[in-house]
């Protein structure tokens, strides 16, 4: 199978029934054991230090890993991917592209599903069989996100990674789930663990992942994880077919519609409180302004950059904000 490589979440349904192999770029960077090395690419290459980390990682993970096609998103992706769409190009990079319509109408939606099936060569009875597979997959990561807030056996870390996992499925479909069930197996033979607050993380995923274990010794978990949950698709029983499963997607859209769900999860989860992770010189990073008017709970902003550890003075910051928590909890009992 040819690779192809992603700069977010896509309808991989249609890329794998078109004989490819999807491979996540942001995964490939954040895990890298020299992650900088990626972002110092991309400086040399001219990349400007005011500039995502993220940005520049996928970048340089391009270039140090000769990725010959990439899907570019045009639409409903970061404001700076229409840059990075243009140097990769001129670098001689294949770009296809893809859009989440601005509009979020259905009808928008299906038009270009419908592009991009054709553009593959693939047909909508090949697409259809192939999200029925995946789905499969996705019901067994939602079994283990709804233990992590209803047993208490899932750590923040692991329902973050495994969701995260599931814009690629790690390239490889079949692998992916035998790693799910044996993680399954584990999680529901453990005892609960139990933790004092009831944390939620919003906003992209974040560079330092080391924060979900940092917040467990200060007994707190994050027992939800908004994009990373989105990525792997947790309503998709109610989408009759790839256009609405796609639709229902609540990243690439307008905010109204994004905070609907945190919304809901909030409630549904019991959260004490949030985190929202922002990446230095994101747009995004805006959206905090908004979230404290619409989320009626203590929400605290970190933001990040080329680190991918917690700085002293983020610790700092986060135990302050959860012995609030904390305190505020002992009063309302």
């Amino acid at each position: 199978m040819k690779k192809i490589g992603l700069t977010t979440t896509v309808p991989i349904e249609v890329l794998i029934a078109a004989g490819y192999e999807p491979f996540d770029l942001n995964n490939l960077f954040v895990t890298s054991e020299n992650h900088l090395h990626y972002i110092d690419i991309a400086e040399q290459d001219g990349f400007p230090k005011s500039m995502c980390a993220w940005i520049k990682g996928i970048y340089g993970a391009c270039i140090k890993h000769n990725v010959k096609e990439i899907i570019a998103v045009m639409e409903g992706d970061c404001s700076n991917t229409k840059v990075l769409n243009d140097i990769l190009k001129a670098k001689g990079v294949i770009l296809h592209s893809f859009s989440f319509p601005h509009s979020h109408i259905i009808q928008d939606v299906d038009r270009e599903m419908k592009r991009f099936m054709k553009y593959f060569g693939v047909s909508t009875e090949a697409v259809e069989e192939i999200r029925k597979r995946l789905n499969q997959i996705r019901e067994k990561v939602k079994r283990i996100d709804d233990y992590s807030f209803s047993k208490d056996v899932v750590s923040g870390f692991e329902n973050h990674l495994l969701q995260l996992c599931m814009s690629d499925l790690d390239g490889n479909p079949s692998n992916y789930e035998k790693l799910i069930d044996d993680k399954l197996l584990d999680i529901e033979n453990r005892s609960p663990n139990k933790k004092k607050l009831r944390l939620g993380y919003i906003g992209v995923p974040p560079m330092t992942g080391d924060l979900f274990d940092f917040v467990e010794t200060l007994d707190a978990r994050f027992i939800y994880s908004e994009v990373q949950r989105e990525f792997s698709f947790p309503r998709f029983e109610m989408a009759k077919n790839i256009t609405e499963q796609y639709y229902d997607y609540t990243y690439p859209y307008d905010f109204d519609f994004r905070v609907k769900e945190i919304q809901k999860q909030v409630k549904l989860r019991n959260l004490d409180g949030i985190i929202h992770y922002t990446q230095a010189f994101c747009h995004k990073a805006a959206e905090h302004i908004l979230l404290k008017d619409q989320l009626d709970i203590p929400i605290l902003n970190i933001e990040g950059d080329k680190l991918n550890v917690l700085d002293a003075r983020t610790k700092l910051r986060l135990e302050a904000f959860l012995d609030m928590l904390g305190d505020l909890k002992v009063v309302v009992k």
